[in-house]
């Protein structure tokens, strides 16, 4: 990989014509997968073939992904699981055809998604479990180990085992926490939040982090492989600092790659120190965390970028727009 400032691989771009706004992108193996705000799930296989597979009968409210399959929850009230054989599965419907709001899914195959105020795990081999909270959820996620996981709502974060009896533990901090997600080593858990700042915890004593300054919200973190946090939300790229037993505790972010524009989505390489950051206005960047070396791959042209992933094996990823732009690059 070129690593001299100011390298472009904007040649190295394979266009992928999508043709319609694009909430996400994951990749099952090889294969990019690009979630439309409608309907469909668009594969663009390595040898470049393309072909688009109908999930929900309208708008795609959420999906996340484990590498072997992608959950969707759609606002036809389904919830619906997609492996690489392109055949999606509904496991579940609303029995009101409710939106489905959010979606989890754990490397074992375990899934989970909220409706409102109601959340429901359900173990690989099928069986399911409800959880009512006192207020909307806001996000969920699955802890790396064990079958545990972290809902948000008003005021805090609900821990819930779902195989057994007790009431989910309650991490409180006064505000509305909307996405979450847990460290990989499963240490600390991060709030984004509807306020310009994140909120965290360390979970061994349920230590406080506040982590402020951003110039907006906060819509976009990914773990760097060295176990940092790269986030969204400012004009330049934000990493806070994670690998001490106190976390960004005391400490200062690091700061790259500032630009006119906010930046909207991250995505950290899995294995290498290298993050690529979108922003508001269409630029990619692809960035090496240790010296700050930029290589562009993108350049603006005023459509945000809405969408970033990494194959597993970090030897490709992929990007998209709001309006549809999208292109991968093998590296």
């Amino acid at each position: 990989m070129n690593t001299a400032p100011n390298a472009s691989i904007t040649d190295r771009v394979a266009p992928v014509n999508v043709g319609a706004p694009v909430t996400a992108v994951h990749f099952l193996k090889d294969t990019a997968v690009f979630v439309l705000g409608e309907d469909e799930l668009m594969f663009v296989a390595a040898a470049g073939s393309e072909a688009r597979v109908k999930a929900h009968d309208g708008g795609i409210m959420s999906s996340a992904s484990n590498g072997t399959q992608i959950i969707t929850g759609g606002d036809d009230g389904k919830v619906v699981l997609t492996g690489a054989d392109r055949e999606p599965q509904t496991i579940a419907t609303d029995a009101k055809k409710r939106w489905i709001d959010q979606v989890a899914i754990a490397p074992n195959g375990a899934t989970a998604w909220s409706v409102g105020k109601s959340a429901t795990a359900r173990e690989a081999k099928g069986a399911e479990k409800c959880v009512e909270l006192a207020s909307s959820i806001g996000g969920i996620a699955f802890a790396p180990k064990g079958y545990r996981l972290a809902l948000t709502q008003y005021n805090g974060v609900a821990m819930w085992f779902p195989n057994t009896a007790a009431a989910p533990e309650f991490l409180h901090w006064k505000g509305s926490h909307l996405g979450v997600v847990f460290s990989d080593d499963g240490k600390f858990l991060i709030t984004t939040m509807q306020d310009a700042m994140l909120h965290g915890w360390r979970l061994a004593d349920n230590k406080h982090m506040r982590m402020s300054g951003y110039a907006g919200k906060v819509r976009s973190l990914s773990w760097t492989a060295d176990g940092d946090l790269a986030t969204s939300g400012a004009d330049q790229l934000i990493i806070w600092p994670f690998q001490g037993k106190d976390g960004p505790m005391g400490k200062a972010p690091a700061m790259m790659a500032p630009h006119k524009a906010r930046v909207t989505t991250v995505a950290a390489h899995p294995k290498q120190s290298v993050i690529l950051a979108g922003y508001a206005d269409g630029l990619v960047l692809m960035l090496r965390i240790k010296d700050g070396a930029e290589i562009l791959v993108r350049a603006g042209d005023d459509q945000p970028i809405a969408a970033l992933g990494w194959s597993s094996r970090g030897d490709r990823f992929a990007f998209a727009t709001e309006e549809g732009s999208a292109g991968i690059v093998m590296i």
